[in-house]
């Protein structure tokens, strides 16, 4: 049972109500009923504020979800971005302290951030990995091609090697939301992850 503070607005407990339900059953099972009826409120004063359980959810979680793919995406464009000739001496130390930003703004949004990675099947949403994998994948390329430029060309890579190596990455790295590590012990698994990915790459691309 979900208690609402009852000094917040009627949206706000609409809000905390509704987290409470998605982070329970997730979102394909989650009422609306149950929602308004855990408030002591009608659907008919819920329709006052959203359309719709989707239109609720994105509500909750849009934000966020835009932030860590916004983020991700502009450390890909810092990397590009830099001259060639630099880009073998600084892989990874973009991508790490991005690492880190997300790590941070997820502790800093817990519950908003595990409705994405939990509970959004049926939605949008539950992309966010898949997403990620695409500009990754997007990225590694492009890093190759900027290897084979500066006369150091690296071996063709499996597709489908690739994108299971990349995939796991993600899934690795969001573990420690889910599980709600505590943060120093987060943020060391985070360096060390790193570190064994960093050299993972650097080794199938034989630099």
């Amino acid at each position: 049972m979900c208690t609402i503070d009852e000094n917040l607005t009627t949206l706000d407990q609409i809000h905390e109500a509704a987290k409470a339900e998605f982070l329970q059953k997730g979102y394909k099972d989650a009422s609306l009923r149950n929602i308004v009826k855990s408030l002591g409120k009608t659907l008919g004063a819920f329709y006052g504020y959203y359309k719709s359980k989707e239109e609720l959810f994105e509500a909750l979680v849009g934000e966020h979800y835009q932030y860590l793919i916004d983020r991700f995406k502009d450390a890909q464009k810092q990397f590009a971005d830099l001259p060639h000739e630099q880009q073998p001496e600084v892989m990874g130390d973009i991508s790490g302290v991005c690492m880190f930003d997300m790590l941070h703004y997820a502790y800093q949004h817990l519950e908003e951030c595990k409705l994405i990675l939990c509970c959004s099947e049926g939605t949008r949403f539950s992309g966010l990995i898949d997403e990620m994998v695409e500009i990754e994948v997007e990225g590694t390329h492009a890093y190759q091609r900027v290897l084979a430029e500066l006369g150091r060309p690296s071996p063709p890579l499996d597709p489908t090697l690739e994108h299971i190596l990349i995939t796991g990455m993600f899934h690795t790295f969001f573990e420690l939301v889910i599980h709600e590590m505590p943060l120093p012990d987060a943020e060391n698994y985070v360096k060390e992850m790193r570190a064994f990915y960093t050299a993972g790459w650097m080794k199938i691309m034989g630099q």
